[in-house]
């Protein structure tokens, strides 16, 4: 019986490669010349920190880091900006929280979608993904664009298709 996952992944060397490019970015620009300007990505906390002067610098750092990520084909989505806090020294600091996986919610919603869609598909939740079965294709492939087409606040993958 055909099947696939809906998962909620990141490519952690994609997202080091859009960080990187960010910061050459950052060296390059006219505004940023001669400031203490740090993007700092911690891969096992899963935290990318901001450190800058002020909220403009903050504001650009975000927007190129955003098509960074875009050019490199990574959903914004998986980013939640955190509040800016004061830094020492008369900084400002801002730490980005990397989210991975479908939380209960997320699925919830997902399951609602695909079910209210009439298809003939099941979709179960699996820990932080959703299998969906059906008994052809076409169905699975409907679901996907389905899927694709609705706002949700996580990033969905495709992965593991089965015939």
């Amino acid at each position: 019986m055909p099947s696939f996952d809906v998962v909620s992944q990141l490519d952690l060397q994609e997202l080091d490669n859009a960080i990187n490019i960010t910061q050459k970015g950052l060296a390059t620009r006219y505004d940023f010349r001669g400031s203490k300007t740090e993007i700092t990505f911690d891969k096992k906390g899963k935290k990318i920190t901001l450190l800058t002067e002020d909220d403009m610098k903050m504001t650009a750092i975000r927007d190129m880091m955003i098509s960074s990520l875009i050019k490199r084909k990574i959903e914004p989505k998986c980013l939640e900006f955190g509040e800016i806090q004061a830094a020492s020294g008369g900084m400002i600091r801002k730490v980005v929280t990397l989210r991975e996986g479908i939380d209960k919610e997320s699925a919830k919603k997902i399951v609602k979608i695909i079910k209210d869609a009439n298809l003939k598909v099941q979709a179960a939740i699996m820990d932080d993904q959703v299998r969906v079965t059906g008994k052809k294709i076409d169905d699975l492939q409907e679901v996907i664009a389905l899927l694709r087409t609705t706002d949700l606040p996580v990033a969905l993958q495709f992965i593991n298709m089965k015939s």
